[in-house]
């Protein structure tokens, strides 16, 4: 079959890019140019705006994307959201103006999504932000290999990028590549290699463990991949853990002394017995957006958490009972379009997706978003009508039924 051509989308793919990179603007920033880290910050926020504003001045050309809201996940991300604005009158940040900031660029980020996805088919939109996205990703993994090796091994800076984080984009971004290679909407096959080989050696244990589960889980219930493709698969994946194993074996010895470290089971069951015992004191409403940094105290030594490394936990103390409202309400929102899905092929590749993110939610979470963030949920609720009705086109109706739809029309 051959490949199909995707017209290009030059704003798609710059707001795509930014998605991807702009992780690591704070590393170049104070690393390269000897910017004040408070600095970079403000580069990145900046650019988050103006991107925004560049998304903005495209025209709106696809009045069907303007439905986006009959879409149930986006309901629930636009109330999420809402909830989240609503609570900086109550937050216990150190910095109401600071989380004000955040907020609004989180909500950037889901407003230039839509803008883009109403500029032009919606299908060929997101599929320019994820092309756009890889190529970020790529970078901040060029840029994380380049970087000198930390204390234990992983990569990332040890004041300004942690190896989770990098574990995450490039799990987050090797999901975008194997779906461009499902579509056959480019040569992804080296990015999707190299994006796996910098998610093994960041060393990301929870990035790599729910990836593996992801990937395997679509490997048994993808029934479009053949056996061999299957068994060519495996085998690679072993060959490429047991090039690494040396490192891997050097990483498992400098773990087992790092005693009750952050990183560590015992780090992480110490920092969610402290959180889970803040969230009881405001349980219905929790204590806000961005109410953790700087409000808990340094742990474990001088770790100072920014999340509760746990996605329930972190919902539950930053919003209360109606943050995990808002958590179920959105993930078995999509799951429950998932299920709904015509083409069997996609249902299992997004069931894949789901599984890795609700993985991953048990031992690390985002700051201000979900692991899904909410431009993420709008990106890929629109992709899969889109996708449902390209299959449905493509599905042959059999003569029996349009003879059998012929006689009830002239009958």
């Amino acid at each position: 079959m051959a490949e199909t051509s995707q017209p290009a989308s030059g704003t798609a793919k710059t707001i795509g890019f930014f998605l991807g990179f702009r992780m690591i603007v704070l590393v170049v920033g104070t690393r390269a140019f000897g910017l004040d880290p408070q600095l970079s910050i403000g580069l990145t926020l900046g650019l988050n705006f103006l991107c925004l504003v560049f998304a903005a001045m495209g025209r709106t050309d696809d009045a069907g994307a303007r439905n986006l809201l009959r879409l149930g996940p986006i309901r629930w991300a636009v109330l999420f959201l809402a909830f989240t604005g609503t609570s900086l009158s109550w937050t216990v940040a150190v910095s109401p103006s600071a989380a004000l900031v955040y907020w609004c660029a989180m909500v950037a980020d889901a407003c230039m999504v839509t803008l883009v996805l109403r500029q032009g088919p919606p299908r060929q939109q997101g599929i320019s932000i994820m092309q756009g996205f890889i190529a970020g990703a790529c970078c901040v993994a060029v840029v994380a290999w380049l970087l000198p090796e930390q204390s234990d091994l992983r990569l990332g800076d040890e004041e300004l990028l942690g190896p989770n984080q990098i574990g995450f984009l490039c799990a987050f971004a090797l999901f975008f590549t194997l779906f461009l290679i499902r579509e056959r909407a480019g040569r992804y096959k080296p990015a999707a290699a190299f994006l796996a080989m910098t998610l093994l050696r960041s060393l990301s244990k929870t990035s790599i463990l729910a990836c593996l589960a992801a990937l395997s889980w679509l490997l048994v219930r993808d029934r479009s991949l053949h056996r061999n493709t299957k068994v060519a698969l495996t085998l690679l994946v072993v060959a490429v853990f047991l090039l690494f194993s040396p490192l891997l074996s050097a990483y498992i010895d400098v773990y087992s002394n790092l005693g009750n470290q952050s990183i560590t089971l015992s780090g992480r069951l110490s920092i969610w017995a402290y959180v889970l015992n803040e969230a009881l004191d405001l349980p219905w409403t929790g204590h806000g957006f961005h109410s953790m940094w700087k409000v808990i105290p340094p742990m474990n030594g001088d770790f100072e958490p920014r999340h509760a490394h746990n996605e329930i936990l972190q919902q539950f103390y930053a919003y209360g009972v109606a943050g995990l409202g808002l958590l179920v309400g959105i993930y078995s929102s999509f799951y429950r379009q998932i299920r709904k899905l015509n083409n069997p092929s996609m249902k299992a590749f997004l069931s894949a997706l789901l599984l890795f993110i609700l993985i991953r939610g048990l031992t690390d979470t985002e700051v201000f978003d979900l692991s899904l963030p909410m431009w993420a949920v709008i990106l890929w609720s629109v992709l899969m009508r889109g996708t449902d009705e390209q299959f449905d086109a493509r599905t042959p109706v059999s003569p029996s039924f349009q003879l059998s739809e012929a006689r009830i029309v002239t009958g």
